[in-house]
């Protein structure tokens, strides 16, 4: 294989396992009476780091699409790029928001911030938007995360002929 190649099937992977990680904490922190306030916190706290991995992953795409996004950016490069500004905003909101009414996870390390009812209500407010923003988000990507699945996931425990592979009849006989 072409190291280039390689290095790019590793980052979709990567991409791919960081996304999926991302997403798995949204929703599970995203109903704190089923998972408890205490893997709420942590999770969301989690999910921030996580944010910051992604968008250190994406940086290049970051940096070239902002150079170019009044000039000569497609229309679906400038709709993800404004989509992503609002999800950044508001992801950095509840995190922020999310840690100024900790109950558990910063108390835990010393550090006692009393939020206000103002705080919870914004966070409750910048959370549900999430949900709206990551929706639209998952939906614009859609194809790329059907067709990452499939590639990464599902076909390398396909039996060969299944995986598109084409087998000469010596091979299909052993």
């Amino acid at each position: 294989m072409i190291e280039g190649k390689k290095t790019m099937i590793d980052r979709v992977k990567t991409d791919l396992l960081v996304d999926a990680s991302i997403f798995a904490a949204f929703l599970i922190a995203m109903d704190p009476r089923s998972s408890g306030i205490a893997v709420h916190e942590w999770l969301g706290i989690a999910f921030g780091a996580a944010i910051i991995v992604h968008l250190l992953l994406h940086w290049k795409w970051i940096v070239s699409t902002t150079r170019r996004l009044f000039s000569r950016a497609a229309r679906p490069a400038r709709l993800n790029y404004f989509l992503n500004t609002l999800l950044f905003i508001d992801i950095t909101l509840v995190v922020f928001t999310g840690l100024m009414i900790s109950r558990i996870a910063l108390p835990s390390l010393g550090i006692y911030l009393g939020g206000s009812f103002i705080w919870r209500g914004l966070h409750s407010l910048t959370a549900n938007l999430s949900l709206v923003l990551i929706s639209v988000h998952v939906a614009l990507h859609w194809r790329w995360i059907v067709e990452t699945v499939k590639r990464y996931v599902f076909k390398p425990f396909l039996p060969k002929r299944a995986a598109g592979v084409n087998l000469t009849h010596k091979e299909a006989q052993s």
